[in-house]
């Protein structure tokens, strides 16, 4: 016997004061990181400090808008799950002025193309909606 489920749990989630910020800045066009009381930019912002757990004052930092490779994988077979058609790499990106990194895909001409310290810059859609993936994706610079 075969049972076939459909599942969903639908919500909204309201952003928040930090979330949002980034959201907005996204919208923009802008990449926003948030100041610890150490001087850190964590990108994307938070509302807790991670090494702390303080409360973080919502001091929003513009970062970027060009980043430093500093890890990557390379997809050279992506699925339909995918951000890309073609071949691509997932990096770690810490954007200029930032402390952390974050996540995104780099479109490269090919896994050669591809190396730890390059240098990216993020194509940002024409039409974006305050999420991560207004930055469509990011390529050398």
């Amino acid at each position: 016997m075969r049972i076939t489920t459909h599942l969903e749990f639908p919500y909204v989630r309201s952003l928040g004061p930090c979330v949002g910020a980034f959201a907005d800045g996204m919208r923009a066009g802008q990449l926003l990181g948030v100041r610890a009381a150490d001087g850190r930019v964590l990108v994307p912002p938070v509302e807790w400090d991670p090494a702390t757990g303080e409360p973080l004052p919502g001091d929003f930092v513009t970062v970027g808008p060009e980043a430093t490779v500093m890890s990557w994988t390379w997809v050279a077979r992506p699925a339909g799950v995918h951000p890309l058609d073609r071949p691509f790499a997932f990096a770690q990106l810490l954007p200029d002025g930032a402390d952390t990194t974050l996540v995104h895909v780099v479109d490269a001409d090919g896994i050669g193309a591809m190396a730890t310290g390059m240098r990216v810059a993020p194509r940002w859609r024409a039409e974006r909606a305050g999420r991560i993936d207004d930055i469509e994706y990011w390529v050398a610079a």
